[in-house]
């Protein structure tokens, strides 16, 4: 049995298409491999040295004999390739079919309904869009008419973004929780997403203060049961919401990776036992979306950076889990998630070499995992991975 589990995820880094792949226009995406060669290569030695090269090839990073972690992919058994299925399946609940998603806009039915309980004056938008390219379009519109601008994705999310001074925050929070009470059944969006931004016409700028308001899941996961056998469970970051907030008993928010690092080590200080969970979704919602590749391979390498600390909190009964929840491809003309497998690092200090892991059938392998290292019962969808 060990202590503690800290359990990383990195918003929207796949490493190459799943076989099914074309069924979701994705073909040819591989989000760490087709940074470095747009990059001439990512330096990661940290990552490298646990073994990340080890799992596809990467341009920069090389293959090691004695990597420090065991290392493998992920492939997701979920229809679809959000943040929410992904998570879920991570903590062992596939979906058995996708979330519904809306390319030609919210039915008129949902949008009437939206805006009588929401009591607003109506909507912009309601279309499938980029949520920088909404906001400059539908900006001074909101402005004047004080109407939220309403869009979505690819992704099965019903995103609602208003200026923080014509529509507060906690206003903003309150309309996307209605809106959230409003999708259910047939229109189960996986997310309702609050995007507050500032600026002025022809600058304007989303902040750092979007919430998710997810659906609840809809069976139990790893993190209930370790909740129910009294094993302390931590989320930081966008984790939480994912989850809407089932099986954790704390919760910190932060409006960055480097913030949401800061809070790890921190939490690591006092928090002896249990799972401590993070999401780090700037790689996602800064860069993927935005198909901003060069500053997507400065994350990636920020991020290495702080492996030597991460790795230095840990005691000897104490594991890491590093890996993804879907692709997020910004060298593709989509904007969209990908489809893709996912990495898997797995470090313990106990294991001076790491092990191969292979391709693992489902993203619930990991869940699995942490339910034998905790001693507790599984969801009884993946394998666990013998340490």
């Amino acid at each position: 049995m060990i202590n503690r589990v800290f359990f990383i995820v990195l918003d929207g880094v796949g490493v190459g298409e799943l076989p099914d792949s074309d069924q979701y226009g994705d073909q040819g995406s591989n989000t760490l491999a087709n940074i470095s060669n747009k990059v001439n290569g990512l330096y990661l030695p940290n990552l490298g040295k646990l073994g990340l090269g080890n799992i596809i090839p990467i341009m920069g990073v090389a293959r090691t004999d004695s990597p420090f972690a065991g290392f493998g992919k992920m492939q997701e058994i979920s229809p679809g390739k959000d943040s929410t299925s992904g998570h879920w399946e991570l903590m062992g609940l596939p979906l058995s079919k996708p979330f519904p998603t809306y390319p030609n806009g919210f039915h008129e039915e949902i949008i009437k309904k939206f805006i009588e309980k929401a009591g607003i004056p109506g909507i912009l938008g309601n279309k499938t869009a980029s949520g920088t390219e909404i906001i400059s379009e539908l900006g001074d519109a909101h402005l004047s008419s004080g109407k939220p601008i309403v869009y979505t994705s690819a992704d099965s999310v019903f995103q609602i973004a208003t200026h923080i001074d014509v529509i507060p925050l906690e206003r903003l929070y309150s309309i996307c929780k209605i809106a959230r009470n409003l999708l259910i059944g047939e229109h189960a969006v996986g997310r309702v997403i609050a995007r507050p931004f500032t600026g002025t016409r022809g600058n304007f700028k989303r902040t750092p203060y979007r919430k998710d308001f997810s659906v609840k899941p809809h069976g139990p996961t790893v993190i209930e049961n370790l909740q129910k056998h009294n094993i302390p469970t931590i989320a930081i970051g966008k984790i939480y919401d994912l989850f809407a907030g089932t099986g954790f008993d704390k919760k910190f928010d932060i409006i960055s990776n480097n913030e949401g690092i800061e809070k790890l080590i921190e939490v690591s200080a006092y928090n002896k036992t249990g799972l401590i969970a993070c999401t780090l979704v700037d790689f996602d919602m800064l860069w993927g979306h935005r198909n901003d590749y060069i500053n997507f391979a400065k994350g990636l390498e920020d991020f290495d950076k702080h492996i030597p600390k991460i790795i230095d909190m840990l005691t000897a009964d104490d594991i890491l889990i590093i890996t993804a929840d879907h692709g997020n491809d910004p060298t593709t003309p989509s904007t969209d998630h990908s489809r893709e497998y996912i990495p898997l690092l797995i470090y313990w200090k106990k294991i001076l070499t790491g092990r191969d892991f292979g391709t693992r059938k489902t993203f619930s392998d990991v869940g699995a995992t942490i339910a034998e290292l905790f001693e507790i019962p599984g969801t009884g969808c993946g394998e666990s991975i013998i340490l």
